[in-house]
C-alpha cells in the first residue's frame, strides 16, 4: 500500500528488512520500565517521565533550559570571504525560520524542541516540503510515537504513528531519515537514541517526591507520627482494637487536638520525629542538587541554595552558557543546517547568545567605550550591539590614536641608533633679495681660499647692481 505525505509517495508498512531498535540491536535501547529496586514495578513504584516531571527541581531545570534556548533569536547567517558569519535573509530559508508551522511561533517551536529532548532524550521534527523540495514547515513529533528503523545496508528510516497536528493521517508511516530532524541527547546505548538526564537522576527525583509525600501525610495527620495508649493491666485483642479504632476516629486527622478523657490508669504517649532528627531538609536538598548536576544547571538558578558571592552577573551567566546550554545550541544548529539543506552553501543557522545576557547601562557603556578605544569595533558597531541604536555619519570606521605605532616602525627607529648624538646644524645664510626684473644667478662652484670670498662678493654686487663695487 502506498500513500502520499506532503507530496511524497511513502510506504505505509515497514520496508523489508527494517528492524526497530531493541535491546538486541547494537548495544540495545534501555528498557521502558525503570525500577529503583527489585519488584518496584509490581508495587507501582517505577520511575516514569510524567512522575519525574512532577518533581519541582526536574520541572525547573527542563523549563529553564528550554526557555533560555528559545529566547535566543534564531538567525540565518551567511559566510563571507573573510570567514565572518553575518546575519542575512534568503527567500528559500528565512520564512520557515520565522514561522515554522501554522500553529507555532519560532519561540514556542524551539521551546517544544528542547523540552522533548530533555524529557525524552530525543527530538523528532517532520519536514513539510514545497513543490521545489524546500522545507516550508517543521512539526515536532511525540517521541513516544516515533521509532527509528535500520535496514541491513545501514539506511535509517523512521516509523511514525498517527499525528493529526503534524498531518500524519495514517496509523503507521515509514519515512526516510532525510524527512526528519533528529536532535539527540547523549547517545549512551545507541547512536540513534539519545538518553535523557532523567536516566541518571530519576531515582533522586522519586526520592524527593517520596519525601514530600511523606511530609504531606505527616502534616495532614496533625504533625503526629504516632502515639501509644498504655493500659496498666492486660487486655484482649478485641478490646485493644476497639480502643484503637475509637482513638483514630475521634483524636486523629482533622480531629487532632481534641481533648481526650482517660481513666483506669490509661496513659497516652505521643511518638514524634522532628525534621532535624530525620534530616528532612538535608535529604531534600541533596536530591535537588543531584538533579541539577545531571542537567548541568547551577543549583542556585532553580532556587536550590544561595547564589555564589560574585558581584559580576555576566560571569555567572557565562558559566551557565558554556556548561549547560551551549552544547544544546550547537547541536540544534547542526541539525537544522543539515535538515534545511544548508550544507555546501554559504548559509547557516545561528542562535544569538547576546539575548541571554542583558547588561546594565554602566557595563554596556564601559564595554562599548573599551571596544571603540581599542579599535576592535567601529562606533556604529558598538552602538548597534550594546544600545540597539542606528548608525551615524562617519561611524563606520574603527579609530586608533595617532601616537600608536606598529612594532615594525619602532624596530626601524631603533635600528637607526636613536640614542646617538645628533650633529649641530650649519648656520643659515641670508638669501639675497632680487630686484624686480633681475634674473637669478646660477650657483657657482666653490673656490678655495681668498679667491672664493672675492668671487662671492662680486656675485653679490652684481645682483644688487652695485657698479662701484664691481669697478673696485
Amino acid at each position: 500500500m502506498r500513500l502520499s505525505l506532503f507530496g511524497f509517495e511513502l510506504s505505509a508498512t515497514k520496508a523489508a528488512g527494517l528492524r526497530p531498535l531493541s535491546s538486541s540491536s547494537r548495544g540495545g535501547w534501555y528498557p521502558i520500565i525503570r525500577e529503583p529496586f527489585t519488584g518496584a514495578w509490581q508495587q507501582n513504584a517505577e520511575i516514569s517521565g510524567p512522575t519525574a516531571l512532577s518533581n519541582t527541581t526536574v520541572f525547573a531545570c527542563i523549563t529553564l533550559i528550554a526557555r533560555d534556548v528559545a529566547k535566543l533569536r534564531l538567525r540565518l547567517v551567511q559566510h563571507d570571504d573573510e570567514g565572518i558569519w553575518t546575519e542575512t535573509t534568503n527567500s528559500a530559508y528565512s520564512p520557515v525560520l520565522r514561522k515554522p508551522n501554522r500553529y507555532q511561533t519560532i519561540l514556542s517551536f524551539i521551546e517544544q524542541w528542547m523540552t522533548s529532548k530533555l524529557w525524552q532524550g530525543n527530538t523528532y521534527a517532520l519536514k513539510e516540503r514545497d513543490g521545489n523540495g524546500l522545507v516550508r514547515a517543521m512539526y515536532v513529533l511525540d517521541p513516544k510515537r516515533v521509532c527509528p528503523l535500520v535496514s541491513p545496508d545501514g539506511s535509517v528510516y523512521y516509523e511514525l504513528r498517527r499525528d493529526d497536528l503534524a498531518a500524519v493521517a495514517s496509523e503507521i508511516v515509514t519515512v526516510p531519515a532525510s524527512e526528519i530532524f533528529h536532535d539527540k541527547c547523549v547517545p549512551l546505548f545507541h547512536p540513534l537514541i539519545g538518553t535523557s538526564p532523567l536516566y541518571a537522576c530519576g531515582l533522586s527525583a522519586l526520592q524527593g517526591l517520596t519525601i514530600q509525600q511523606t511530609s504531606n501525610q505527616f502534616f495532614a495527620g496533625g504533625s503526629h507520627a504516632g502515639s501509644l495508649l498504655t493500659y496498666p493491666g492486660a487486655i484482649s485483642n478485641d478490646q485493644a482494637k476497639r480502643v484503637k479504632d475509637y482513638w483514630e476516629t475521634n483524636f486523629s486527622g482533622v480531629n487532632a487536638g481534641r481533648v481526650a478523657v482517660l481513666s483506669d490508669g490509661v496513659k497516652y504517649e505521643a511518638l514524634t520525629v522532628n525534621a532535624v532528627d530525620s534530616q528532612l531538609i538535608e535529604q531534600l536538598n541533596w536530591t535537588a542538587e543531584t538533579i541539577c548536576s545531571c542537567f548541568h544547571v547551577p543549583a542556585y538558578m532553580v532556587g536550590v541554595g544561595p547564589a555564589p558571592p560574585v558581584a559580576n552577573v555576566e560571569a555567572m551567566l557565562q558559566a551557565y552558557y558554556s556548561q549547560c546550554i551551549q552544547s544544546h545550541l550547537t547541536s540544534a544548529e547542526l541539525v537544522l543546517d543539515d535538515g534545511l539543506g544548508l550544507e555546501g552553501t554559504p548559509y547557516g543557522t545561528e542562535f544569538d547568545p547576546d539575548d541571554l545576557i542583558w547588561l546594565d547601562m554602566q557595563t554596556k557603556t564601559k564595554a562599548a567605550s573599551e571596544a571603540i578605544g581599542s579599535g576592535a569595533m567601529s562606533p556604529n558597531e558598538a552602538r548597534k550591539k550594546y544600545f540597539g541604536l542606528g548608525s551615524v555619519k562617519g561611524g563606520d570606521t574603527p579609530y586608533m590614536q595617532q601616537q600608536n605605532f606598529s612594532l615594525s616602525a619602532l624596530d626601524e627607529r631603533d635600528s637607526d641608533a636613536p640614542f646617538a648624538k645628533a650633529a649641530a646644524p650649519a648656520p643659515a645664510q641670508a638669501t639675497p633679495e632680487l630686484s624686480a626684473g633681475a634674473a637669478p644667478v646660477a650657483a657657482l662652484p666653490p673656490v678655495p681660499g681668498a679667491a672664493s670670498a672675492r668671487v662671492e662678493a662680486l656675485a653679490l654686487a652684481l645682483l644688487r647692481k652695485d657698479w662701484s663695487a664691481l669697478s673696485a
